[in-house]
């Protein structure tokens, strides 16, 4: 079920397996920084809030405060603003809902069939995947060794796996300019700044994250 908490700003959605007693509501208008427990089942009014689908960062962190509070079988909590003139929102992340009801969270999409590709070269194009000669040919080629055509959603885990992102097949390849090759490639002069001026930084490029020296605490 989902409870509903709010304030002249916006409405907190919780769901839970059953109505909380009395104590633990109290524990989330604290929470909540004193919005009101809405004793209803539905909300009317227009809001701005995250799709149903995605469950937001905001809201697993919500979630975890709530267990350490002693608060258990909370699964989602989730902030919707009111709607004010037609207000800007990115619909990526977000949806206008008109009112909210029980079913905020219901996800009730069939998934979508598989698609087979026929042809990987023009599903590339199509989809702006980036594959070069070389990959296509490669997938190509993976395909007949299967003995069948790659799905929509192989291609595309592929492109992105094999992403400039995760490879570097562009910023650690030849740099040329002119017909002449540089000493250095693209990649390795952004780490040359680096490795001119370390200033404080103990380590970079190594992975997902770099490390600055600090205070001894």
């Amino acid at each position: 079920m989902i409870l509903f908490f709010g304030n002249a700003e916006k409405i907190y959605a919780v769901q839970a397996p059953r109505m909380l007693d009395k104590d633990d509501i109290e524990k989330l208008v604290w929470l909540f920084s004193g919005a009101v427990y809405l004793s209803a089942e539905n909300i009317e009014g227009r809001f701005i809030g995250p799709r149903r689908e995605m469950i937001t960062p905001w809201s697993t962190n919500a979630v975890e405060i709530t267990q350490n509070m002693g608060l258990e079988g909370i699964m989602r909590i989730e902030e919707f603003v009111c709607d004010v003139d037609g207000a800007a929102f990115d619909p990526m992340l977000n949806r206008r809902y008109d009112g909210l009801d029980q079913n905020i969270f219901t996800i009730d999409k069939d998934p979508d069939p598989i698609v087979y590709i026929d042809d990987i070269a023009a599903y590339n194009e199509q989809e702006g995947l980036a594959l070069n000669e070389d990959e296509i040919s490669y997938l190509n080629s993976v395909a007949e060794t299967m003995g069948r055509k790659l799905t929509d959603s192989e291609v595309f885990g592929f492109s992105q796996v094999n992403s400039e992102h995760c490879r570097h097949k562009i910023f650690n390849g030849k740099y040329v300019i002119d017909g002449q090759e540089m000493p250095e490639t693209l990649f390795g002069l952004i780490k040359k700044t680096t490795k001119t001026n370390p200033n404080r930084v103990v380590s970079a490029y190594k992975d997902n994250c770099a490390f600055l020296a600090g205070p001894t605490a």
